[in-house]
């Protein structure tokens, strides 16, 4: 397994956010992370990116326990995440936002690659030429050198995981990457998560539209309340009484 998680609880003073959240990711898998608003999903992926400290339970990467890590430690050791809020640096082009990301995986690091030494000039173009590579794999390379706020909504989301792919990650987590999307936006989203997975990587994704979930993921996880109810394929969760309650239950509230 890449990824173990044991009974990951998270209280908010008296609150339980997460309540003994236990489940594993494959490698080379996609799985789902799926649940109503409020159920623990994003306080998930934050403690396993090293955003917040779980109250209890342990998470384990690769092997070795990450658990209570701080962020900069779990991305070097291989996790990345997009947000729910598109976070590129709206000014720069697509290539300068990748090199961003890749930044974080090079000796030099992003200030010292300004002053231009040898060594960081070296670096500089080798760090273009990754860039150029995953774009070309990604099928982006033609958006290269456009400005990333000019570009449409869902080219600004995939660029978003192409960033966040340019760290060279072993895991990538993603939050509710199709929100905005309209329905053709989000099947090639679909398409495009599956090309990330074919070269390689383990996805964890948070997702309320089920037919991208259905598209892109092997297992999915349920939570509510902070508690997982359900674990299974797409198919087998959606049929899923406890589900089905959980989600009607919601919607009656309101």
């Amino acid at each position: 397994m890449l990824l173990e998680l044991t009974n990951i609880t998270k209280h908010y003073g008296g609150l339980a956010a997460l309540s003994n959240v236990s489940f594993n990711v494959a490698r080379g898998e996609v799985k789902g992370l799926i649940g109503p608003n409020g159920a623990g999903k994003t306080t998930l992926l934050n403690i396993i990116s090293g955003l917040t400290e779980e109250t209890s339970g342990t998470v384990l990467f690769d092997g070795a326990d990450i658990t209570s890590l701080p962020a900069h430690r779990v991305a070097g050791l291989g996790i990345a995440r997009t947000y729910q809020n598109i976070r590129l640096f709206e000014e720069m082009t697509v290539e300068q936002n990748l090199l961003l990301g890749r930044h974080t995986r090079t000796r030099s690091g992003m200030v010292s690659s300004l002053l231009l030494l040898p060594r960081q000039r070296r670096e500089e173009r080798a760090l273009r030429g990754d860039a150029d590579a995953l774009l070309q794999r990604m099928d982006m390379l033609d958006r290269r050198d456009a400005v990333a706020g000019e570009l449409a909504y869902g080219d600004q989301r995939r660029i978003e995981i192409v960033r966040a792919l340019a760290a060279d990650p072993a895991l990538l987590l993603l939050d509710e990457p199709s929100a905005g999307m309209n329905e053709s936006e989000t099947e090639q989203l679909g398409r495009f998560i599956l090309g990330v997975r074919d070269q390689g990587v383990t996805i964890l994704i948070i997702e309320h539209d089920m037919n991208l979930i259905s598209q892109v993921c092997d297992q999915v996880v349920v939570l509510n309340f902070g508690e997982v109810i359900s674990q299974g394929t797409p198919q087998q969760v959606q049929g899923d009484p406890l589900v089905i309650e959980a989600y009607l239950g919601r919607e009656e509230d309101r």
